[in-house]
């Protein structure tokens, strides 16, 4: 009885203190992910979200950006090489014209629906700093943005010219249990899931070379991932772009397609409208994660990835995601157990595939 009783009590301590590791490691995730969140980095602006990257990785690593503006960390040597991509960049905005009245004519940056933005608030990122507004629509329907200063030379007078990008006002929030919501999630996510890989890499379990690339300009065609694509050439075995799962996980969505639920673990993005990979490849890391008791789903999804640039030279691309609703609208939803889920699969690939 007494042994019973011992035994009991020593498994239920050993399940409170797995609960409290993960209860931790989730709160780290979402630490991470708000600080890189509430950057702004549309499309060729990536900058402030590149410098929050590089100030979250160990002291040990040794970042270096490309002609492109990619950053760069490589840890351990030998073959096989296996790369890592996810992407900096946010939709948004660029400025194309700046009208007598002070209006702004805009080009999008990214896919996404313009009407989700239309009577929300804008933030214009001038060259003295950000300048308030907001998205309306003109006569013809396009949205512009009026930053309610009334001329070209005003707004020029705060830094806000051709070129110019914009954002709508975002901030990281939790929602109840281990959700939260915000704008960007794709893909500061990914780029979280890789900081918070690096964070924790037992280097003297690296048996080649793995390679961990934020890139830039996902969202207007991948060119950033092209870039480093070239760079590597055939040099690399495989690459996992590291990026939103786009799910039919919500109130009103068909479920037939795309379906990953919230909660449920990481993702293999077998299928996309980019890419397909290998099925060997996909069976092979659905059996690493089971092993190292990593909740782990796959399946099918819109969108294309970084990795489908590494195609042109015969590269595998096995994409890892996490399920996102309401994907580039300006309240994404996420679930932290998937974001904690997609580190430690980037991190069991690493030392362990």
């Amino acid at each position: 009885m007494r042994a019973g009783i011992f035994l009991t009590g020593l498994t239920a301590l050993v399940t409170v203190r797995g609960q409290a590791q993960q209860n931790s490691a989730i709160a780290e995730a979402g630490t991470v992910l708000a600080g890189l969140v509430e950057q702004y980095g549309v499309s060729g602006a990536e900058g402030p979200v590149r410098d929050a990257v590089r100030a979250l990785l160990p002291d040990w690593a040794e970042p270096t950006v490309d002609s492109a503006g990619n950053l760069w960390v490589s840890v351990g040597s030998g073959e096989p090489v296996v790369a890592f991509v996810a992407h900096l960049d946010e939709i948004g905005y660029a400025v194309t014209a700046i009208n007598a009245d002070g209006t702004l004519a805009l080009e999008r940056q990214g896919g996404f629906f313009p009407a989700l933005y239309a009577w929300r608030p804008a933030l214009a990122h001038g060259s003295k700093g950000a300048v308030p507004g907001v998205f309306v629509p003109d006569d013809s329907g396009r949205i512009v943005a009026d930053l309610a200063l009334g001329s070209r030379a005003a707004v020029e007078a705060r830094g806000v010219t051709v070129g110019t990008t914009l954002t709508s006002p975002k901030s990281y929030q939790r929602l109840a249990g281990t959700r939260a919501t915000g704008r960007s999630f794709d893909d500061r996510i990914g780029s979280t899931a890789l900081v918070l890989a690096l964070q924790r890499l037992d280097r003297e379990q690296l048996k080649h070379r793995v390679i961990f690339i934020w890139s830039v300009r996902e969202e207007i065609g991948l060119e950033g991932a092209a870039v480093a694509a070239d760079a590597l050439g055939v040099g690399v075995h495989r690459v996992h772009a590291v990026d939103t799962f786009v799910s039919a996980d919500g109130p009103l969505e068909l479920t037939s397609y795309g379906l990953a639920p919230l909660g449920n673990g990481a993702v293999i993005r077998a299928v996309d409208n980019s890419n397909v990979a290998p099925r060997a490849m996909v069976d092979s890391l659905r059996a690493l994660a089971a092993r190292h008791e990593i909740p782990l789903q796959f399946g099918a999804t819109s969108g294309g990835n970084d990795g489908s640039a590494f195609a042109p030279w015969g590269v595998p691309d096995v994409p890892i995601a996490w399920p996102l609703r309401y994907s580039h609208s300006p309240a994404e939803v996420a679930d932290l157990k998937d974001v904690e889920a997609l580190a430690r699969l980037v991190e069991v690939i690493a030392e362990a595939w």
